[in-house]
């Protein structure tokens, strides 16, 4: 990874004894008839919060929710997420009408040790997405210590998640700690072979993922309409699959660099192809990689599903990320569902799975997988991928520098 090496103290080597502390947290879930949808990024941070109540701290909570835009937004409120918090946390939930200003002040300053305020939605402040130093100055004075638990937003530099980390001393959570030990070094130092399969719409999303990967995975296994570019790019006929032709000579730079180093990369052997994207379009199954005219591939075909499946069989670590076709249509979830299945076979087995993306998660969802059933399911999409890219987290960076200068 071409990231630098950070400097980020653990929240279980803190003396927080009794402190007053702000912890960011990824509470951005969806939200159903006023209540949460699903309360599984609430649920990711418990061990964090409930170490922190244990330890006798008051406990502030910040989150952004949705896009608002920097301007206040009913339906984004944070608000009716008080219930589930109480519920999960065990613990008693004020919630704070803003999240700086007077009203806030007053309803951090009201809690007791070993409770909880959540402050209203980040981003109804455009001052939160400018990484703003004087915003970060008001969410500061909520607290003496600042806790990372915001995986999903350690790829944005702003006001709570970089500005915040030179005004206080701060750590990372158990949150954020799992995501680094999966997704950096079990991707560092994997045991092997290590496979990676990539899936979803574009070569353009993945491809920093696929070559950064392609420096210590032994296998890359390619689905999703950008399999078709990676065909085209070896002269396969596509019909009218989903082509990004600016891309094809990265496609080609890729299956280069991965026979350079010795990897595998397998593209689909066969797929399931038709005229129209439409749920009730008739089928028909390819005899092999080539897509008739007129066609386009909509999923991985019955070959490609049996050879990826003995090829996650066999690895010990598989990182997973992006459909293998259009899943959202049930005809054409099969080859996305299967690989699910197999990633569940390979841990029962063992393996270290790791799972990455939205899309991804997703298709769990879809398939009735829990990510408990798997050994780590990442919370943060756009982060996950970015750190896999070798970027630099700016929310992390922040910290680490923070850490340096106290």
């Amino acid at each position: 990874m071409a990231a630098p090496v950070l400097k980020l103290a653990r929240i279980q080597d803190m003396d927080l004894k009794g402190k007053n502390v702000v912890v960011r947290v990824d509470y951005n879930v969806p939200l159903k008839d006023g209540k949460v949808g699903d309360e599984k990024r609430i649920a990711a941070t418990v061990p964090t919060v409930k170490h922190l109540l244990d330890n006798g701290c008051r406990v502030v909570l910040m989150s952004h929710l949705g896009r608002p835009k920097g301007k206040v937004a009913p339906e984004f409120s944070l608000k009716p997420l008080v219930p589930s918090v109480e519920k999960l946390m065990g613990a008693k939930v004020h919630f704070a009408p803003d999240c700086v200003g007077p009203e806030a002040d007053k309803v951090v300053a009201a809690a007791g040790k070993g409770e909880i305020v959540l402050l209203e939605n980040l981003r109804f402040h455009a001052e939160e997405e400018a990484n703003d130093a004087s915003f970060a100055k008001q969410l500061a004075r909520h607290g003496e210590f600042f806790v990372q638990d915001a995986f999903g937003t350690v790829h944005r530099a702003h006001a709570s998640t970089a500005a915040i980390a030179a005004l206080l001393p701060g750590c990372i959570g158990f949150l954020v700690q799992k995501e680094l030990e999966f997704l950096d070094r079990a991707v560092k130092s994997p045991a092997r072979p290590f496979l990676a399969i990539i899936g979803g719409a574009k070569v353009s999303d993945k491809i920093m993922v696929l070559n950064n990967l392609l420096d210590s995975v032994d296998m890359l296994l390619i689905g999703g309409g950008m399999a078709y570019t990676f065909l085209a790019a070896q002269n396969v006929a596509i019909g009218k699959s989903l082509l990004e032709a600016d891309k094809v000579e990265e496609a080609k730079n890729v299956i280069a660099k991965a026979y350079k180093k010795r990897a595998q990369c397998l593209l689909p052997a066969d797929h399931l192809a038709v005229q129209e994207l439409k749920p009730d379009a008739p089928i028909q199954h390819t005899q092999s990689m080539a897509v008739p005219d007129g066609w386009m591939g909509v999923d991985i075909g019955p070959r490609t599903i049996a050879i990826f499946k003995e090829h996650i069989r066999q690895a010990k670590t598989i990182f997973w990320n992006g459909p293998m076709g259009v899943f959202e249509m049930d005809a054409f979830s099969n080859g996305s569902f299967e690989i699910a299945k197999a990633m569940v076979e390979a841990t029962q087995n063992g393996a270290v799975t790791i799972v990455g993306g939205g899309d991804s998660l997703s298709v769990l969802k879809k398939a009735g997988i829990k990510s408990s059933q798997l050994s780590h399911c990442s919370t943060g999409g756009g982060a996950s991928m970015e750190l896999l890219e070798g970027k630099a987290l700016p929310g992390l960076t922040a910290l680490s520098k923070g850490a340096e200068g106290k």
